[in-house]
């Protein structure tokens, strides 16, 4: 039985970078907020929409280093929760989309404590938007695959995702937090016959000012990130949607809805 003073938990996708990107009731649920567990890609601009004397935890994780593990995190969501407090836990891009927000869920369903997720706009389709790439379009592609790029590998070291499958089954392809991978997956669909002149793209920090995109191919993709010294966070797009990029991106690079609305208003 759920205690009659116990908190709340609220799962908030805090979206792809642009802290304008989150939605209006995440927005609101960490107004609300008095214990904020946040990730490393969470803009700090929101964190400073909280309420000053909200208490701020970092669990960021990053390749080969966690701040925290997954079960000491649901149990600081846990703990928080069963002292009375109103909690969100900020999430980049979407709290479902390889955010671990289902094994948090989980955990506190258990528990005992009530949670809502707040969905979050994911970067696997928001980024490429704001880099001129759409990742369906009636003429090029009629299906979206996405899947990530951190492999988690069983007993027998066989990979989880099988690469040479999605090279058969076209459409568009993307590929969270891949950077490393990159040579190894991209090499893998090439030996299962795609296309080496598929168009490709890897965009690092997409939707912020800080965002870069690199357009090429399938089969000179990897070398051309190495040379250009891309790093994460970044994610890949495999497919012919990718040839829109030179044509739409000079929509996206228009003058910010900031911008417009400062120019109006003067």
């Amino acid at each position: 039985m759920v205690q009659s003073d116990i908190g709340h938990v609220f799962l908030i996708g805090a979206g792809p970078g642009d802290p304008e990107l989150i939605t209006v009731k995440g927005l609101r649920c960490l107004h609300a907020a008095e214990v904020i567990l946040y990730d490393r890609l969470v803009a700090p601009e929101l964190l400073e929409e909280a309420h000053p004397s909200a208490l701020r935890i970092f669990v960021g994780k990053q390749p080969q280093h966690h701040t925290l593990k997954q079960h000491e995190i649901n149990a600081l969501l846990i703990k928080h929760a069963r002292e009375g407090k109103i909690v969100a836990r900020l999430k980049g891009g979407d709290p479902y989309v390889f955010g671990r927000g289902g094994e948090e869920a989980l955990a506190l369903r258990e528990a005992g404590i009530p949670f809502e997720v707040i969905p979050g706009i994911t970067s696997a389709i928001a980024v490429p938007a704001a880099a001129g790439i759409p990742v369906t379009h009636r003429d090029y592609a009629s299906s979206l695959t996405i899947v990530t790029g951190h492999e988690a590998r069983g007993g027998d070291e066989a990979p989880a995702i099988n690469w040479e499958a999605l090279a058969k089954l076209g459409g568009t392809i993307v590929v969270l937090m891949g950077v490393r991978a990159l040579p190894r997956f991209t090499q893998q669909m090439l030996e299962a016959g795609m296309n080496p002149q598929t168009p490709a793209a890897i965009i690092q920090e997409g939707t912020t000012s800080r965002q870069r995109v690199l357009v090429a191919t399938l089969e000179s993709i990897a070398l051309q990130a190495l040379e250009q010294d891309i790093t994460s966070p970044a994610l890949t797009i495999i497919g012919e949607v990718v040839s829109l990029a030179h044509e739409l991106h000079a929509i996206t690079a228009l003058p910010s809805v900031q911008d417009l609305l400062l120019s109006r208003a003067s």
